[in-house]
């Protein structure tokens, strides 16, 4: 009668430390497992990231095929932006190469779907490109609908405000609509004819009554550039004296 209330309570003692224990060797299986599912879910993470940045480099280098059979006339440096400015703005920027690879300051540069702008500076193995969007930069475009000219002038302001840049000196009796296509033109000192610029809109007569104005929509994305194709032909220069 004394020794069985004594010896079912060892007992309950024996199981309940038993139980811990069992429940401690759970809980040791558990973070194990635990440390070897994180293990795989950072090993499938990077693995993920590694396959969504080489999709988009592939991405990246179609378009820059598709590109250069659009424009199979011309020779071309494919070259990787390795620095641009501060702001987001591709406005000015440096790609990977230079004058060893037989890159000149007035080269026309292209992405996307057209003109991005032209090479400004050069080094042995950078070389600094200017944007169409650049605040000082100038472009003369033709639509090709209709052949009028006009000049597209960079507004970096604009630019990010709006996602267009001006188009001015538009004839008065030029037939410009919205949404035509406004490429470099024949008269062009700098550009090489026929690369698409753009595609204008809103089109109305400047307050001197004497020309036409509008603005332009990219055929290029200024906030998003990692390679660019290079024109290795600079546009002749005319003496006209």
């Amino acid at each position: 009668n004394v020794i069985s209330p004594m010896q079912r309570g060892i007992n309950n003692v024996g199981r309940a430390i038993s139980d811990r224990l069992q429940a401690f060797q759970s809980v040791k299986k558990l973070r194990k497992e635990n440390e070897e599912l994180r293990a795989k879910i950072d090993e499938l993470f990077a693995t993920n990231q590694q396959l969504t940045q080489d999709k988009y480099e592939l991405d990246g280098l179609r378009r820059l095929y598709e590109l250069d059979a659009k424009y199979m006339d011309y020779e071309k440096v494919a070259a990787r932006v390795i620095a641009s400015d501060t702001n987001n703005w591709f406005y000015s920027f440096i790609v990977d190469k230079g004058s060893e690879d037989g890159i000149k300051v007035g080269m026309n540069v292209m992405a996307g779907n057209g003109l991005v702008g032209i090479v400004s500076e050069t080094g042995k193995n950078w070389s600094r490109i200017r944007s169409i969007i650049d605040d000082n930069c100038n472009v003369s475009g033709m639509s090709i609908e209709t052949q009028d000219t006009c000049i597209v002038s960079g507004d970096l302001k604009l630019m990010k405000e709006q996602g267009v840049i001006r188009v001015e000196m538009i004839s008065m009796d030029a037939a410009f609509q919205d949404d035509y296509e406004i490429v470099t033109s024949h008269i062009s000192d700098k550009y090489l004819q026929g690369i698409l610029i753009g595609y204008i809109q809103d089109i109305e007569v400047d307050s001197s009554k004497m020309t036409k104005t509008a603005y332009l929509i990219p055929a290029v994305d200024f906030k998003r550039l990692d390679e660019v194709l290079i024109v290795t032909e600079l546009k002749e220069a005319y003496d006209f004296k």
